[in-house]
């Protein structure tokens, strides 16, 4: 690794000047969707990513983050954009690289971006942001797409909506990564569809919404179809794809970039590479930037994200950062020269006329789960309180959340309608309207329906002092509506659309405020207790019905 000459040095030390002199009220040309490609909103030019994947200590790509070491889940990450000093430290750097878009894997919703974004527009960079964090997000091991989930997305699409740089958010990264978890793909593209449906409820800007895949033979079509299949209002808007097939000097058909070109030739929205640069081979030398960006591949892709900034232990690093101290390595050179030399036009946004169609839904077989209709219900906050707060048989305050799998599996293993009404199962396209309750509320909806099954004797609400009585609320209003169209097997499909929002603050730009609206339940709802750990995947349950001799059913 090497630091910079003096020259360039000067150079940097010049811009991160300019950064700080200029990070109040910046905006940018928004970037618009037309078909399958990218523009500027004003004036119509075609826009290729020319990106850097930029956070460090990042741990998440489709399970609940990292457990501590007493055994609970970490949420711990490193907000990149929350830290002017570091941001504004590593601008210049990316302007060398002639990045116009960063990807960011993990938002703290509570806090003000404005600097990092400011400046960002500022240098004419845009930003990509994944929507999830390390423990808040969809687990390929135990998809659920719930009221908490809903709560953070919504809270990062607040603080960031407003800001004109904001290019896109992923609803997931690599949440399916092989055939025996497709099941889950169901769920993030529920949460496509929500996020989609928020960003227009709120009236902000039509901002698009996709999904970033890992490169699985198996099933790389099949996602891709899933995910572009079917209403649109459903569908994502792009198409990430992470690929690291062009290992030092390859080539277009080695590296199968032709076969994958090919397959997206027809594809209906904009696809890019949210993350490329493969490491086997060091130094990396980007061969693949010139084909990327050449007339093989730039009518179909609209460019790509190098993984990634920040040295770290997997080695894929452009700098090595200490305090504020920045030094570049030979991946770093390489990619510059690369990219200084790609020059691509594409089309006019007003002489483009779409052609290519949605794809045909996958069908199911060996290497694909999820049914492609219905998907999973919307998570709606008020509907899961009004649920709670009619109930007369709940959670004990004192239950342990360790002890929930085993008390699933106790209560749902004393009959096939008790727990119908939180079924989640993609497979089959069952959803019970509470299933996207947090864990909480829906063992508490199952201890009750068994309870009231047994005549509401005492005897019937314990499950070894896990559950408790208390009084029950008449619904009526909003909740009453709620309540019918849920239906009293609680398998009833609730129309009405999602309430509340993550309660995040933050600045969203200069243009409206970033806080997110409190979720606004029926009046004099009482707090629902939450100990959301995730449901324990379904076949622990089954075992835990089969071994207490119950009979079971498929959640």
């Amino acid at each position: 690794m090497r630091g910079f000459g003096a020259a360039s040095a000067t150079a940097v030390a010049i811009a991160a000047t300019s950064l700080f002199m200029s990070t109040a009220s910046a905006a940018v040309d928004p970037i618009v969707i037309k078909g399958s490609k990218f523009f500027y909103k004003t004036n119509g030019t075609q826009f290729y990513i020319k990106g850097v994947a930029y956070q460090q200590d990042y741990n998440g790509n489709g399970t609940s983050g990292s457990t501590t070491a007493s055994g609970t889940t970490s949420n711990s990450y490193t907000d990149p954009l929350a830290d002017f000093s570091s941001c504004s430290r590593d601008i210049p750097y990316l302007q060398q690289l002639n990045t116009n878009t960063i990807r960011v894997y993990a938002i703290d919703p509570t806090k003000d971006h404005s600097q990092c974004m400011n400046a960002l527009a500022n240098a004419g960079i845009y930003v990509i942001s994944d929507l999830s964090s390390p423990a808040e997000s969809i687990d390929r091991n135990d998809p659920a797409w719930n009221d908490q989930l809903y709560a953070r997305y919504t809270a990062v699409v607040d603080n960031l909506a407003n800001f004109t740089n904001t290019l896109g958010f992923f609803a997931g990264n690599e949440v399916s990564n092989a055939p025996n978890n497709t099941d889950a793909s169901a769920f993030v593209k529920a949460a496509v569809r929500d996020t989609k449906a928020y960003i227009k409820s709120k009236g902000y800007r039509t901002i698009g919404v996709g999904y970033a895949t890992n490169d699985d033979a198996d099933i790389r079509v099949d996602m891709a179809d899933y995910f572009n299949c079917g209403d649109t209002a459903d569908a994502i808007d792009f198409w990430g794809y992470n690929i690291y097939s062009w290992c030092g000097d390859s080539s277009y058909t080695t590296s199968g970039y032709d076969v994958r070109t090919k397959e997206f030739s027809t594809y209906s929205v904009p696809a890019f590479f949210a993350e490329y640069g493969c490491n086997k081979v060091e130094p990396r030398t980007f061969t693949d930037v010139s084909t990327l960006y050449g007339p093989e591949m730039n009518g179909v892709w609209s460019g790509g994200i190098v993984y990634m900034y920040f040295q770290e232990a997997n080695d894929y690093g452009l700098v090595s950062v200490s305090g504020n101290t920045v030094t570049t390595n030979q991946d770093f050179d390489n990619l510059k020269q690369q990219l200084s030399n790609v020059t691509v036009s594409g089309v006019a946004m007003a002489s483009y006329s779409p052609t290519n169609s949605a794809a045909a839904c996958p069908s199911q077989d060996a290497k694909w789960a999820a049914a492609a209709t219905p998907l999973p219900p919307s998570p709606n906050q008020q509907l899961c309180s009004c649920m709670y707060n009619s109930l007369g048989c709940v959670v004990a305050s004192g239950a342990s959340a360790d002890a929930y799998g085993t008390l699933f599996g106790q209560v749902c293993g004393y009959g096939g309608s008790i727990c119908a009404g939180i079924s989640h199962n993609a497979s089959t396209g069952t959803y019970g309207a509470y299933g996207m309750c947090n864990s909480t509320e829906q063992l508490a909806y199952a201890f009750n329906q068994y309870y009231v099954g047994q005549s509401a004797v005492a005897s019937a609400c314990s499950f070894g002092g896990s559950a408790t009585t208390k009084p029950t609320s008449s619904a009526a209003g909003a909740c009453q509506t709620l309540l019918n169209q849920a239906g009293t097997a609680g398998t009833g499909t609730v129309t009405s659309q999602p309430s509340g929002t993550g309660a995040a603050g933050g600045s969203s730009g200069s243009s409206g405020s970033g806080s997110a609206s409190s979720s606004k339940a029926a009046a004099g709802m009482i707090g629902v207790p939450s100990m959301e750990t995730g449901l324990l995947p379904m076949a622990f349950i089954v075992t835990m019905a089969a071994v207490s001799g119950m009979g079971m059913i498929f959640l």
